[in-house]
């Protein structure tokens, strides 16, 4: 179904605002198309109308609802794993990361590098925290602490 058959649907089972419904009625008048395919779905959705849908009988009704009542209740599969096999996976899996570590230590050096750590930092932090800087970091702070204010009595609200 396209989207045009759709709201053709739409439009006669009356499922559409004022707006979209004066849409499609414009549609319909204009397109021959569309015209067309509406007056078919008219006839299809009528066809629809006067069909007769059979209800069952009480008694068959009564004789399968006892009939579902007489099945005895379905029981939950209770399947149970053998403990060992998942003792031999998760061994296996140890077992597979001790191999692997032993390769990566017998294969690295383990001397330690020289660390010598003489720099100096001279950072001029007056250069780069200026009176805007901190104004802005606060403000920018205050909005957050405004937003979490906001949401708390938000909350506080609704409950």
């Amino acid at each position: 179904m396209n989207a045009t058959e759709q709201q053709l649907w739409d439009y006669i089972d009356g499922n559409l605002n004022a707006s979209d419904r004066k849409n499609i009625a414009e549609k319909i008048e204009s397109d021959t198309e569309i015209k067309s395919l509406y007056e078919d779905l008219l006839k299809l959705n009528s066809a629809f109308g006067e069909l007769d849908l059979d209800e069952p009988s009480m008694s068959f009704t009564r004789n399968v609802m006892e009939s579902v009542a007489s099945e005895p209740a379905p029981v939950a599969m209770k399947t149970q794993v053998d403990k060992k096999i998942i003792y031999g996976i998760g061994g296996f899996f140890v077992i597979s990361l001790l191999i692997l570590f032993g390769y990566v230590l017998y294969n690295s050096d383990l001397s330690m590098p020289e660390f010598n750590f003489n720099t100096r930092l001279n950072l001029n932090l007056d250069k780069y925290i200026t009176p805007t800087v901190l104004y802005s970091f606060l403000f920018f702070d205050l909005v957050i602490g405004l937003v979490f204010l906001d949401q708390f009595l938000r909350k506080k609200m609704h409950k």
